[in-house]
């Protein structure tokens, strides 16, 4: 599919990512590398350190998650089979109490995330799309793109070559806006060599500058000998490692993510989805990196690389984040809006570790409990069995009881040999 700039709100931020994208094009220049997949590395840093404070905040929220959420999962337990409206509402009730005692909310996670994903959505157009929203490499496809518009029946000779145009990501010849300089441009951004050598030949009057500009499109197109425009594709080739790699990098990403993350009851449906998420997240991600342009797929994996170094100093830097005094500075950013509505100070009853300590003895202690009761049941059993075995009169039921129990026995003996 050919696409030109995105509407809506994504518009105007991809227009902003673009000019950054534009910054690191014309530095790269300054060097004599004009390269769209190092420009692409490049330019995934740059966003991820910019972003690199809403990821510290998340991280913070899913930390005090973990404390929260042993508590959480004892009021569901305490309330759990009761359906009625009272005991619904009272269990909401003492939930919103827990939330605010540490001065958070249920949604105060997602902040960092919804922040964050129209800027992802915009960063995927760019990256997509590039000639779209960076002028220092459409400046290339313009030199084409002008002449080429003004070469008489150049409409109709481009709608004859239809095998090129729909290898190009056309898939209606009929609706495609031949006129329109920006669909051109879309249009040449996916062509290949042999397409561009179609090109030429078709419009001798300027081949020499399609053959100037094609040169200049396809050494920046290339890294490492891929072309990042074109989608590797389902025949196995070397382009395979691109999503190969996007599959096991956003893996290890997301592995290395999951240590922060609340641990989660193992028969929550929720626990076990994001279970299943880890697996097939980054199947998706290599489904998804064979069939769009190769660029994306770069995209993809420098992504997940930058993450996976980011998360690991992240990791260590909450690792010295005191929970108490996160909780502490919540409670006064809380109180500073309670007391601007004229309502009273919210107040913590305990602190955070001592409340996850307390949840943790008594989880011990019920743990405990189970098991001196099975002990219990298996000694009254063994003395049972003692007794039939030893004291039984003849003839009496719990003789026969025994007999039998001899028999079963015997004959599971038999069995097994």
């Amino acid at each position: 599919m050919v696409l030109t700039k995105a509407g809506s709100i994504l518009g105007p931020i991809a227009t902003v990512l673009g000019y950054v994208m534009d910054v690191i094009f014309r530095f790269t220049s300054q060097f004599g590398i004009l390269n769209i997949g190092l420009c692409i590395i490049l330019f995934t840093i740059v966003m991820k350190m910019l972003m690199l404070p809403l990821t510290i905040k998340q991280q913070k929220s899913s930390k005090l998650m973990s404390i929260i959420n042993p508590e959480i999962q004892a009021i569901q337990k305490k309330y759990k089979g009761k359906t009625d409206n009272e005991s619904m509402q009272r269990q909401n009730v003492e939930m919103q109490a827990v939330y605010e005692k540490y001065g958070t909310s249920m949604t105060s996670g997602c902040l960092p995330l919804i922040i964050q994903m129209p800027i992802l959505f915009a960063l995927y157009r760019v990256v997509w799309n590039i000639p779209a929203y960076v002028p220092s490499v459409r400046v290339y496809f313009d030199n084409v793109v002008n002449p080429l518009m003004m070469q008489p029946g150049y409409i109709e000779k481009l709608q004859g070559i239809t095998d090129v145009v729909r290898a190009a990501g056309v898939r209606s010849i009929e609706a495609f806006d031949f006129t329109s300089a920006d669909k051109l441009v879309d249009l040449l951004y996916k062509f290949t060599t042999a397409q561009w050598a179609e090109l030429e030949t078709l419009f001798p009057a300027i081949s020499g500058v399609i053959s100037q500009n094609a040169a200049t499109i396809e050494s920046m197109n290339n890294f490492l000998g891929l072309n990042i425009a074109e989608a590797p594709g389902w025949i196995p080739s070397i382009a395979w490692i691109i999503p190969i790699l996007a599959a096991l990098s956003q893996y290890i990403s997301t592995k290395l993510m999951s240590g922060q993350q609340p641990q989660a009851d193992s028969d929550n449906p929720m626990a076990q989805s994001m279970q299943t998420m880890m697996i097939t997240m980054p199947l998706f991600s290599a489904f998804i990196c064979i069939s769009m342009p190769a660029g994306l797929g770069i995209y993809w994996i420098a992504t997940s690389v930058v993450q996976i170094i980011q998360q690991l100093f992240v990791n260590a830097y909450m690792e010295k984040v005191d929970i108490d005094e996160m909780v502490k500075k919540n409670l006064e950013k809380v109180n500073k809006k309670r007391a601007k509505q004229g309502l009273p100070p919210s107040k913590i009853s305990q602190n955070a570790t001592a409340s996850l300590k307390s949840i943790r003895e008594e989880q011990e202690r019920e743990k405990k409990e189970e098991e001196i009761k099975k002990e219990k049941t298996a000694k009254q059993v063994e003395e049972s069995n003692r007794y039939y075995n030893t004291n039984a009169k003849p003839g009496s039921i719990a003789a026969k009881a025994a007999m039998v129990q001899k028999y079963n026995e015997a004959h599971e003996k038999r069995n097994k040999k």
